[in-house]
């Protein structure tokens, strides 16, 4: 590089201008440089590579240490273990779908070398050994690294050998071609990514219709737009004026109505009872965004009421008031006072606030991989989604309500600035990746979070009021979701639980400081009891067992036994099923029991037997004249019905049954 050229933007000529410092782009990184003082004539010949070829090849069993396949895993365990530290998680969009296609690519050429058990995040300890003095972050999340490429692979691992065999069923049909309709599939059913395919069929010199695949995908996006819910607000004819949003500073305003859509048809006039979308020339209503819900409120014209249920942008700088007229008339050009509903807004800025709080507190307990990948916000929670590969631990929890609710104690005073985005960037501000902003942004400073949001927010951290996690769990692969609640909301849920704690105290007829151990106790006292019970069902079993070697009837030379036992569960069943086969040496036996109005069924025929009677067919034959089915083994089957009426006759016929398949 020498010059820095500039186009006339008059002439169109170029000029070049001198660089104060030219240089040369040799490409000559690290790797490079090593394999030249190492006296090798490639990359992975160098010691960097060797040691986590090495590895690779320890963990699938290869010797052959200049197998490519051994070289793709090792370079991939690098790629994949850095994007992992940097937040990124497996996932199906943007880069969390490269990294997912980089760790599939790794884990199919350990199939090819005939590892079909998780391998490739036992390389772990190999990488942190090879490049963690010199990425000490990497060393740091090595197990968290570790547990998310294992996730990956146990996920991956049915799909991968069940699509091979796909895969390979289709090229033996056609060995010089793969149709597009397999590759989608592949993509679509097995999670094979397009590239991973294109690899397969490169290695065996197959071509693949890309332009067959791409028909497939398009084919179901088009299937999928077909069947949005949310088609109306997208195709309305608007070209008016911009929509001013005065909300951050105002919740009651006069407003001008600029359109209004009934079933997504421009019309000049409302009448009573009419559902429709209204677009104003300014609004104090915020439009759904960021996560944040659209606010509800009242348009009050001179001559109507029209009652806002939601607002939507149905163009990006355009904000539709979504709901009915609820009275009177409302007409293109009317002036209205536009009322946002005060209690509703409140409570959304309260949990949007505390979303950002808890955003930071994630991050503070669990890690700088904690990163925004969903959210949404209305005045009764907020709902919030975070990559993160396992599941909260309780003291996790109690750490982040503690942190937020620290926060809102020190009732700091919160600030919104404009500025570019790049300034934005500079001071701090935490931008979610893959949202698109413009060259202005509103930066949010909220206790000891900063970011990027055009939501609306409390004046201080205090008018939160409380902060409490509801709930926890997984949505997708590497990706969390918590809900909580705010101010009024999370004082009725704190007293809701103190209410049950003190019920469930006086049921137990203990202080709710005792419950904890009073539980306890009472779980000791049930085990107990339940091997005194199932003691005494084994007694019963046993008087009930000798009581039935009377009722055995001899059918050419087989005993059979078909009788029905009171108030047996199917443990009983078994064990009395046991002591009759030993007491009757050759018998083909079904048993029963009856509990609320179901049939339980287990038939057994002693091993000798076998060859002449089956015990899944016997079952089978007494379940379906009691309304039932069942089948199983040729010496054990189990079966169940609906008619316990019809027990008595379908018992009483098992020694013809029987008769016939012996005679």
């Amino acid at each position: 590089m020498q010059f820095d050229r500039q186009i006339d933007p008059v002439t169109g000529e170029a000029t070049l201008t001198p660089l104060p410092a030219p240089c040369v782009d040799t490409g000559m990184g690290l790797e490079r440089l090593a394999a030249i003082l190492q006296h090798v004539h490639s990359n992975y010949e160098i010691d960097l590579f060797q040691r986590l070829i090495v590895a690779a090849a320890r963990e699938t069993g290869i010797k052959d240490l200049s197998h490519s396949s051994l070289r793709v895993i090792a370079d991939h365990i690098r790629a994949c273990a850095f994007l992992i530290v940097d937040g990124v998680v497996p996932g199906s969009e943007g880069r969390a779908y490269v990294l997912r296609r980089i760790v599939r690519r790794a884990l199919r050429h350990g199939n090819k070398l005939g590892q079909k058990k998780p391998f490739f995040f036992k390389l772990m300890p190999d990488l942190v050994a090879e490049m963690g003095v010199a990425y000490p972050e990497l060393a740091e999340a090595a197990d968290r690294v570790a547990l998310v490429l294992k996730q990956e692979e146990e996920r991956f691992g049915e799909t991968l050998e069940n699509g091979m065999k796909i895969l390979e069923a289709a090229l033996a049909k056609d060995p010089l071609r793969l149709d597009g309709k397999t590759a989608f599939s592949l993509y679509d059913t097995y999670g094979f990514p397009l590239d991973l395919t294109a690899d397969i069929c490169r290695e065996r010199d197959v071509t693949l219709d890309e332009a067959g695949f791409h028909e497939a995908m398009e084919k179901q996006k088009s299937t999928a737009r077909a069947a949005g819910k949310f088609e109306m607000a997208a195709v309305l004819e608007y070209a008016g004026p911009k929509t001013a949003f005065k909300g951050y500073d105002t919740l009651a305003d006069e407003a001008a109505v600029l359109a209004i859509y009934v079933d997504g048809h421009a019309v000049k006039e409302l009448a009573a009872g009419q559902d429709a979308i209204v677009v104003l020339d300014h609004t104090p209503f915020y439009a759904e965004s960021g996560g944040q819900a659209g606010d509800v409120g009242v348009l009050e014209a001179s001559n109507g009421s029209f009652e806002v249920r939601d607002t939507q942008k149905i163009q990006p700088d355009v904000f539709g008031h979504h709901g009915t007229l609820a009275s009177g008339k409302l007409a293109v050009g009317d002036q209205v006072g536009a009322r946002v509903n005060v209690m509703v807004r409140a409570a959304t800025m309260r949990n949007h606030s505390a979303t950002h709080l808890m955003h930071k507190a994630l991050r503070t307990v669990l890690g700088g991989h904690v990163v925004q990948k969903g959210s949404l916000v209305d005045a009764d929670k907020t709902r919030f989604d975070f990559s993160h590969n396992g599941p909260l631990t309780a003291d996790e929890i109690r750490r982040v309500e503690a942190l937020v609710n620290h926060e809102i104690l020190d009732n700091a005073a919160t600030s919104a600035q404009q500025m570019s985005y790049d300034d934005a960037i500079r001071q701090g501000a935490m931008a979610l990746f893959g949202e698109k902003y413009g060259d202005h942004v509103r930066v949010l400073g909220i206790g000891s979070s900063t970011e990027l949001c055009g939501g609306t927010h409390v004046n201080r951290t205090g008018d939160i009021g409380l902060f409490k996690i509801v709930s926890e769990g997984g949505v997708a692969a590497g990706i969390r979701r918590v809900e909580a609640v705010t101010g009024e909301n999370a004082l009725a849920l704190v007293q809701s639980l103190t209410t049950r704690v003190n019920e469930a105290a006086a049921a137990l007829k203990v202080q709710p400081e005792e419950i904890t151990q009073r539980i306890a106790q009472v779980q000791d006292q049930v085990k107990s009891l339940e091997k005194e019970l199932a003691l005494l069902k084994t007694r019963l079993a046993s008087g009930q067992g000798d009581d039935l070697l009377a009722q055995a009837v001899d059918v050419h030379g087989i005993k059979v036994l078909a009788a029905s036992l009171e108030g047996a569960d199917v443990a009983t069943l078994r064990q009395v099923m046991d002591k009759m086969k030993d007491k009757l040496k050759t018998a083909a036996i079904v048993l029963a029991s009856v509990a609320d109005g179901k049939v339980t069924l287990i038939a057994g025929v002693t091993a000798d037997a076998t060859s002449k009677v089956k015990a899944g067919e016997l079952v089978n034959f007494v379940a379906q004249q009691v309304g039932g089915k069942g089948g199983g083994r040729a010496d054990m089957a189990q079966a169940g019905g609906t008619d316990p009426s019809a027990l008595p006759a379908a018992l009483a016929a098992v020694g013809a049954w029987v008769g016939e398949r012996v005679g």
